[in-house]
């Protein structure tokens, strides 16, 4: 029994009771007892088992009415909340009835309360076996050491599961196939099409029954109802982010590993530089199976680096999380608010219009629109990056032709220059133009660069390869040679 605002001598105005799972026989002594004694009592839904045991002349009133007459559930529990606190002004107070127990995946249990605190009066909560000992009992599992327990009312509304994947799960309220449906495509985001799961139904009652399915056929069972829940099984560890968080952790204690315990923030920036370039690698050789093993490298780098400033007292992984997630959040208004953007180029516009609010917000509203961009980022990259930002805000020609003009605009003047610093200078301003070609064309000129490297690298290696192959050495060949080759090498590039 569990008492709230309880005066002295005073008798609950509203007793909420827990019915258990639905079997008569699990319901508490206490519960009986009020149950036994009372005249009438509300329910939250009369679609339960345990109602089937009540004593014949108990006068049941249920809210079941409400679902058919509103749209939302919260709307439903709106009106619970009202009427049972209207009731509660009877001199003989109102005896409140739910489904397994009061405070496990029951929301008009709290708005009662928060209501009744208001008013001072008095409420008694008589808990009740909730679905999750059944459910545990079904699937013969120890929800310890840990387990999450999640509503699929909610899960189905995500688009990415927000938990773990390597500890298991329990997932309440799978109450009709179209919840099932949307939960199956939120969870195959992160789980195998195949992975096992196990669909409980009626846990704690007569007709209890598990169905062991793969995933992909989570919403095909017939079997779904209201009392319908989802145990998933964990992925192998290490599936998750915390759990290479506790690795990376590890390393950095005196029992981890020597060389890792020594690493700063300096001594690992070479690695990190070296890592980003392996990324890009193998995103240029479109190489999946490589990109998977450098993204992970790459978050090893990232995740030491939180490691080593949450030791230092600067910042933790969560602050790192969190302060990207905020900006994400502030910076897609037409997505998460109710701002219409339609169009791509609307909402870069507004993106920069964010940008100087922050900075304005920051006191940083004096720096400059490239301020922000890192120089130590690579040439080409961060031109492109330069002209980017300054075409947001208009500055920028007003069409290709103009731009293609300025590339022999810039070879003459190139021509023309005599000093060294003056030739460096204007290769710098051709180079410069056409960077702005390939951000016209939409083409990132960093990894057309790139490209360009790899292909003389294949064309190059094939040459000295056909070299060697009739004995002779390329500094003994003429350009004329050495050209029929490199024509045969571009000629194969299509094979």
């Amino acid at each position: 029994m569990r008492l709230m605002n309880q005066k002295k001598d005073a008798p609950p105005k509203i007793i909420i009771i827990g019915l258990g799972p639905g079997d008569p026989d699990l319901l508490t002594r206490r519960a009986w007892d009020v149950i036994n004694s009372a005249g009438e009592i509300y329910l939250r839904t009369r679609e339960h088992p345990t109602v089937e045991g009540f004593p014949p002349n108990l006068k049941i009133h249920s809210f079941d009415n409400l679902y058919q007459e509103e749209e939302s559930f919260e709307i439903v529990y709106q009106r619970i909340t009202a009427e049972i606190i209207n009731l509660s002004q009877r001199n003989t107070g109102v005896i409140y009835a739910v489904p397994g127990d009061p405070f496990v995946a029951e929301a008009t249990t709290q708005m009662i309360l928060s209501k009744a605190r208001e008013l001072e009066l008095e409420v008694e909560i008589i808990p009740g076996v909730s679905f999750l000992e059944p459910a545990f009992s079904a699937a013969e599992i120890d929800p310890l050491p840990q387990i999450t327990i999640l509503d699929a009312l909610e899960l189905q509304d995500t688009h990415y599961p927000p938990f773990p994947p390597d500890i298991p799960v329990l997932i309440a309220q799978v109450h009709s196939t179209d919840v099932a449906s949307n939960l199956k495509l939120n969870l195959m985001a992160v789980y195998p099409d195949d992975h096992p799961v196990l669909l409980i139904h009626d846990a704690g009652n007569e007709s209890e029954l598990i169905e062991k399915i793969p995933l992909f056929e989570l919403d095909r069972s017939r079997k779904i109802k209201n009392r319908s829940s989802v145990f998933l099984p964990p992925l192998e560890k290490g599936s998750s982010l915390e759990s290479f968080q506790e690795i990376i952790a590890h390393l950095r204690t005196p029992d981890g590993c020597p060389w890792d315990r020594e690493q700063d923030h300096q001594s690992l920036r070479p690695n990190l530089l070296e890592e980003v370039f392996e990324v890009l690698e193998a995103i240029d050789s479109d190489d999946p199976v490589a990109m998977q093993e450098e993204f992970g490298d790459l978050l090893l780098q990232i995740i030491l680096h939180a490691q080593i400033a949450s030791e230092n007292g600067e910042f933790a992984m969560s602050d790192v999380i969190r302060g990207i997630y905020l900006k994400i959040k502030q910076r897609h208004p037409h997505v998460f608010e109710d701002l219409p953007l339609d169009q791509a180029e609307d909402v870069i516009r507004n993106w920069e219009r964010i940008k100087a609010q922050e900075r304005k917000s920051n006191d940083d509203s004096t720096k400059g629109l490239l301020a922000g961009v890192p120089v130590s980022m690579p040439a080409l990259t961060l031109a492109q990056t330069y002209q980017q930002r300054a075409a947001r805000v208009g500055f920028d020609w007003k069409d290709i032709q103009r731009v293609i003009k300025k590339i022999p605009e810039e070879i003459m003047e190139l021509q023309v220059a005599r000093e060294s610093k003056e030739q460096t200078a204007e290769v710098g301003d051709l180079l410069f133009s056409v960077v702005n070609i390939a951000r016209w064309l939409e083409i990132d000129a960093e990894s057309a660069l790139r490209g360009a490297n790899r292909r003389f690298k294949e064309r190059f290696s094939y040459i000295e390869k056909e070299a060697r192959a009739i004995g002779r050495e390329l500094s003994e060949m003429t350009l004329d040679d050495l050209d029929i080759l490199w024509e045969q090498s571009k000629s194969l590039e299509g094979d």
